[in-house]
């Protein structure tokens, strides 16, 4: 790929990001820069430890122990799940389901683990932080810890006084808690090259999908600090403390959400934001443990992935608040009848989630269940953050992500190329009318819901195409469905800042996260899709050559083909490592 061409006049921060994301494409014979072998020997450790800091074990849970799982479909069913106590055992099981270990797989020597949170690659640059104050109830001391996801602990980084945790709830309900995710970019440059960044983006919207969850079984709100700016997110989390790591294996911050039990129905100003000088105050303290070193060598530099973790800091913070009123517990609606014993539990999902390695090319999903499926992903961006569905009432901003669809095997509705509209206006959908191919259709396929804003572009058999276009994988084309995430690319970064990149892969992340739940659910896997040829995809919706739109991530849905030569260990326990 020609690099750019030289100009007097500097790159904005802006022309940088976009730079990359033009660089990082893939096309039909030429894909993105990577190193072009596994360097084994340097592998990086795909588990972060902080040596020196006490670690905290959480109680390992059965899943009959107290707090018991609600079922899988009260989780979409507002307030229908009555809110936790924070114990040991309820913030243990939050982090069971949003980062711990699920299982280890093994194959001959080599053995892998597996997690509540997937990963491109299964590499992990993702890591988590909780900082909570002085919780009746609960013996842990009040300070910043570090998840570690392979013992299910807690590392204490930082204790704080009764007076700094005040400082930093004030606004904010009481007993709420923050949690953390940062991204450590040579887990994933390892294997994938300059391609990385944006599977690390996509891994945080993953990790916000599943802590929401999470939150969402125990009956707990959780919402996004939009308005952290990156140098205080790096202040709060410890990361800026650069004698504490390797130099040349940098963890950058990526955001940080409140989590809180819900106590009552009033309306409330929830701040965006961690008040900047109890930042700082916290930061002047006592500090525990330092991050080991992950890979045996320096890692490859990739200058164009630090160079766009640059231009997409997010330099500025905003005093945002956002108004919130938390739905009552709701009861059963009529003739749906009360939540019972046969139904899968959240956990069972969360806990048999995988990524599938390949499908078996003739298993077929109810046209019902594929409806509910897009159902669970419309952010009903015309209602209060609050009143929005779970997960969608986690992001305060508008939703930017729509999907492009390569139909298959529906049963009761022709295989094509469709379109799923995020937002229900008008408005949006003449602008997709207008930037797409001419002789697109644009019917509303049969029985499908009358609110859905699901369109049929063109009939007709897309496996060939869905496989070409997925870098020829046939996992595109063997499912019953998959597709492209679809990005208003140029209107989200020209009206947030180069930063709002990052977002832009968060918001695809967490759809693929509710993708990866229905699809157990329905009895079938799925899995994400990194590698894509961008503007071939671009060039069958009709978007090429404009950047008003940009395909930023992929998905496949469809029955599974095991593979049988594996064996299965428990995530924890003698046998698990």
């Amino acid at each position: 790929m020609d690099s750019p061409k030289t100009t007097s006049t500097p790159l904005t921060t802006l022309d940088r990001v976009k730079r990359y994301h033009q660089e990082t494409k893939h096309d039909f014979n030429e894909y993105a820069r990577s190193l072009g072998y596994m360097d084994w020997a340097n592998q990086p450790d795909p588990f972060r430890r902080y040596e020196g800091a006490p670690l905290i074990q959480l109680p390992l849970l059965q899943p009959e122990d107290t707090p018991v799982s609600p079922p899988y479909e009260d989780l979409f069913r507002l307030g229908a799940i009555p809110s936790q106590a924070i114990t040991i055992e309820s913030l243990s099981r939050f982090f069971e389901y949003a980062l711990s270990l699920t299982a280890w797989k093994e194959y001959g020597d080599n053995r892998w683990a597996l997690r509540s949170n997937p990963s491109s690659g299964n590499l992990h640059p993702t890591e988590g932080y909780l900082f909570l104050g002085k919780t009746p109830g609960l013996s842990l001391a009040s300070g910043l810890y570090h998840y570690a996801p392979k013992e299910h602990g807690l590392e204490h980084r930082r204790a704080s006084s009764e007076n700094e945790a005040k400082e930093l709830l004030e606004g904010f309900p009481e007993q709420s808690f923050w949690v953390g995710l940062s991204s450590i970019h040579w887990r994933e440059a390892w294997k994938y090259g300059e391609r990385a960044f944006r599977y690390c983006q996509h891994d945080v919207g993953h990790a916000i999908g599943t802590l929401r969850i999470a939150a969402a079984t125990l009956g707990w709100h959780m919402m996004v600090l939009e308005g952290m700016s990156d140098d205080l997110l790096s202040t709060f989390l410890g990361l800026d403390r650069a004698d504490d790591f390797v130099p040349s294996e940098k963890e950058y911050p990526e955001l940080v959400a409140v989590v809180w039990p819900r106590q009552t129905t009033q309306s409330r100003d929830l701040p965006l934001i961690l008040h900047q000088q109890a930042v700082k105050n916290l930061a002047q303290g006592t500090w525990q443990g330092k991050a080991n070193r992950l890979s045996r060598d320096n890692p490859i530099p990739w200058e164009i992935i630090d160079d766009v973790a640059k231009a997409s800091w997010k330099t500025q913070q905003t005093q945002t608040s956002i108004s919130f009123a938390p739905s009552p517990l709701s009861s059963p609606q009529k003739g749906e009848g009360k939540s019972d014993s046969t139904q899968s539990s959240a956990g069972q999902i969360i806990h048999q989630r995988r990524s599938a390695t390949s499908f078996d090319g003739h298993t077929s999903i109810p046209a019902q269940r594929f409806f509910t499926m897009l159902s669970r992903l419309m952010p009903h961006e015309d209602l209060p953050v609050a009143q929005r569905p779970m997960p969608w009432d986690s992001m305060p901003w508008h939703p930017t992500i729509h999907l492009a669809l390569f139909v298959h095997r529906v049963d009761g509705i022709q295989p094509g190329l469709y379109v799923l509209i995020r937002d229900r206006s008008q408005e949006k959908l003449d602008e997709f009318k207008t930037a797409m191919q001419e002789q697109f259709a644009w019917t509303k396929p049969e029985a499908c819901p009358t609110d859905l804003p699901l369109y049929v572009l063109e009939d007709g058999n897309a496996q060939k195409i869905a496989t070409q276009v997925s870098c020829w994988q046939e996992i595109a084309g063997d499912s019953a469905f998959s597709l492209g995430m679809i990005s208003e690319f140029d209107l989200t970064l020209e009206s947030n800042g180069p930063w709002a990149y990052r977002r832009l892969f968060w918001e695809t992340g967490l759809i693929g996260q509710i993708l990866y739940l229905e699809a157990e659910a329905a009895g079938v896997r799925a899995t994400g899709i990194g590698c894509f040829f961008d503007d071939r995809v671009h060039r069958v919706f009709g978007f090429f050559p404009h950047t008003t739109y940009q395909s930023l991530y992929h998905f496949t849905v469809g029955g599974p083909v095991n593979d049988t030569r594996l064996t299965t260990l428990p995530p924890y326990g003698e046998h698990a490592s």
